[in-house]
């Protein structure tokens, strides 16, 4: 019996996106759908799509610049894979006193 969270080209899944903290300010929203088609759906593959829209979210989300990953709550690498219906938190660091 076939792995029914294996995606095949032709597949869609989508997620729940969280901007949080300065994220949010600077995409001028606190979250979205977004639906990813296609056989990749990690992480890396999810910020790429990201950034493809350029401006603001081209500027935060470039290589380099410091963003950290959760889906459903516990923290990932670029290479973990999306499911449809995760919630996919992006965060900023922060730094408090």
């Amino acid at each position: 019996m076939p792995d029914l969270r294996t995606l095949t080209s032709t597949s869609t899944i989508t997620v729940q996106l969280v901007y949080l903290a300065r994220l949010r300010e600077a995409f001028g929203r606190a979250g979205e759908a977004l639906t990813l088609a296609g056989a990749d759906s990690s992480v890396g593959a999810l910020l790429g799509v990201l950034r493809e829209r350029g401006g603001s979210f081209g500027l935060e989300l470039a290589a380099g610049r410091a963003v950290r990953i959760a889906v459903n709550h516990a923290l990932v690498g670029m290479e973990a894979m999306l499911r449809d219906g995760d919630e996919v938190a992006l965060l900023p660091p922060v730094t408090g006193g």
